[in-house]
């Protein structure tokens, strides 16, 4: 494994520093301070300079007017794109389009990925399940239609989903008779599909999502063996580079913050509890990264290894998940006082790395997955 960037990954970044340096971190209203929803809808400005900087189609194949990259460079985007808390459905769109380009059929290709690509349609995904801790693909049943095999009819409820409100088209794990899993795109507004609205710890809206006998035409229902397996496993990496991103966002914070407060006379970075707490912070960051892109590599790649690639994106979520609750935690700690004033922008960031923490789920749990996974492939 080799954890040099490529010139266009680095070129990804770049593009990504350009649109992102100009995002203020507290442009909507305060969660804290908010009853509701802080906006009815993603930043649609942000996303269409995305568009125009060809960062919505990083890993679209040329033919569908993309760049042809990889999870590390969506990986690298991401990163940056959550230093300043940005608003767009960016890692859900991703992933998603990138989902019906490797196993989708080729009508449907031809339907979405370009304007997907340009920012013309917005895609997001159910990953939840039922209640944010069964699997997402259980949640929901699929069947064909017996008088009409070009119909899937889908029943159940999906919660959590981010940016249901806003997307065009919702990608809807679920499992059939035949214990397989199937992924259906469901537009938004679709005979048989209610929406609810629940509140994010960040105060997004996020959607709850009920399919009532939801018909599905066969071309939108993606049914490759392995294709939810694989988007949960990029969704999951991408959440993982979003909490890295945060993390060094507020570590870069706390250490202007605390090199310029001043106890007894000398700045606070530069007595000993203070520096070794940063640096122990610091060290969570830097494994966060490691197997970040330890896990993006085995994705992007299909390089084998002695265990899947699933066992490195548990090792990513176990360091991500608790990682980043340890740095905002150190950050608030700090930051004193300053830590929980609404006007200071680090309460957001903390906000955020909980929604992150909840979407990753526990890291007891990931050990217990890594765990399965050494007893079912033994090592040496």
């Amino acid at each position: 494994m080799d954890f040099t960037f490529t010139e266009e990954q680095q070129a990804a970044v770049e593009a990504a520093k350009a649109v992102f340096g100009g995002v203020a971190p507290d442009g909507v209203p305060s969660p804290a301070l908010t009853a509701g929803a802080v906006a009815e809808d993603f930043d649609r400005a942000l996303w269409a300079r995305l568009a125009d900087a060809d960062l919505l189609s990083l890993l679209l194949d040329a033919e569908h007017g993309g760049a042809g990259l990889d999870a590390v460079a969506l990986c690298l985007v991401l990163r940056e794109s959550a230093k300043v808390l940005a608003r767009v459905p960016l890692l859900e769109s991703s992933a998603a389009a990138v989902a019906v380009q490797t196993y989708g059929g080729a009508e449907l290709k031809a339907e979405l990925l370009a304007r997907a690509g340009r920012g013309e349609l917005v895609l997001t995904v159910a990953a939840n399940g039922r209640t944010g801790h069964d699997p997402a693909e259980l949640a929901v049943t699929a069947r064909q239609d017996g008088r009409d095999g070009d119909v899937w009819v889908l029943d159940g409820v999906q919660t959590a989903v981010a940016w249901a409100h806003n997307a065009d088209y919702i990608v809807v794990p679920a499992h059939t008779d035949a214990d397989r899993a199937v992924l259906a795109l469901v537009p938004r507004v679709h005979e048989g599909v209610v929406l609810a609205e629940q509140i994010s710890t960040t105060g997004e809206r996020l959607g709850e999502v009920r399919l009532e006998s939801a018909r599905i035409s066969a071309r939108d229902v993606i049914d490759a063996e392995g294709a939810w397996e694989w988007l949960r496993e990029l969704l999951a990496t991408g959440t993982c580079a979003l909490a890295l991103g945060l993390g060094e966002g507020v570590l870069g914070m706390t250490s202007e913050y605390t090199g310029k407060r001043e106890q007894f006379g000398f700045p606070v970075a530069t007595f000993q509890a203070v520096a070794v707490q940063a640096a122990d912070r610091y060290i969570d960051l830097r494994a966060m990264e490691a197997t970040l892109w330890q896990a993006a590599w085995r994705i992007s790649t299909g390089a084998g290894g002695a265990l899947p690639a699933s066992g490195d994106v548990a090792v990513a979520k176990i360091w991500a998940s608790e990682g980043v609750r340890r740095v905002v935690q150190t950050a608030q700690h700090l930051h004193g006082g300053f830590g929980a004033d609404t006007d200071y922008p680090l309460h957001r960031y903390h906000a955020w790395a909980k929604q992150l923490e909840l979407s990753l789920g526990p890291a007891a749990a990931h050990e217990e997955t890594l765990g399965d996974l050494l007893a079912a492939h033994p090592l040496g």
